[in-house]
């Protein structure tokens, strides 16, 4: 399931948040394309099941600046693009095959002048990136310590932070550990089902 997103998140008039009128229906669209590439090519490029969540939780931050590790086919960059008509996503794909579709779905779609696709490892490529971020969005496979420390530098005070995949492996329960520490984070699974935690950053 992909998410349901109430038509009053898609305003017709000019400046709001929410995007243009009918791109929702078409970046649902995206998410089955990805689902159909996915299984037709038995690759890992799961497709985030509740970008609805994502469009509102952008919208809500006013976000401005967007970070996304694991673009996938851009179903997500779309979706947070989406959420703010103002905002630009930084997105970072490390599969050059994945990047080129990503690219073409993102044109497709009229996001090429509002996402970005970055090529290559996530910390490595994130690191040539300024500080600042109001939003940022992991769905990348078994989450390790050096992409949290990562985007938490990368992320301003009072940013938000969506991590999905904690229960994949990595150093998922180091990430959960980091999350719940109330001197720096506030921090609550509040979608997909629990199975995505949403925190602040306060510290």
């Amino acid at each position: 399931m992909s998410g349901r997103l109430h038509p009053l998140t898609e305003p017709r008039r000019a400046g709001h948040e929410g995007g243009r009128p009918g791109e929702w229906s078409r970046i649902q669209a995206l998410h089955a394309v990805s689902e159909r590439h996915r299984r037709s090519h038995g690759c890992e490029a799961y497709t985030y099941s509740d970008g609805a969540s994502l469009v509102v939780l952008s919208a809500a931050m006013h976000a401005l600046r967007v970070l996304e590790f694991g673009t996938a086919l851009g179903y997500t960059a779309c979706c947070l693009a989406h959420g703010s008509a103002r905002g630009h996503v930084d997105t970072v794909e490390f599969d050059a095959a994945h990047v080129a579709l990503a690219r073409e779905n993102i044109k497709n779609l009229g996001f090429q002048n509002r996402i970005t696709v970055h090529e290559g490892e996530f910390v490595a490529v994130a690191q040539t990136f300024s500080a600042d971020y109001d939003l940022a969005f992991f769905d990348g496979f078994a989450p390790t310590l050096p992409q949290f420390q990562c985007m938490e530098r990368l992320l301003r005070p009072g940013g938000m932070l969506i991590t999905t995949n904690l229960q994949l492996g990595g150093d998922a329960a180091l990430w959960r550990q980091l999350l719940s520490d109330e001197r720096r984070w506030m921090t609550s699974d509040m979608a997909e089902g629990g199975r995505t935690a949403v925190s602040i950053k306060t510290g």
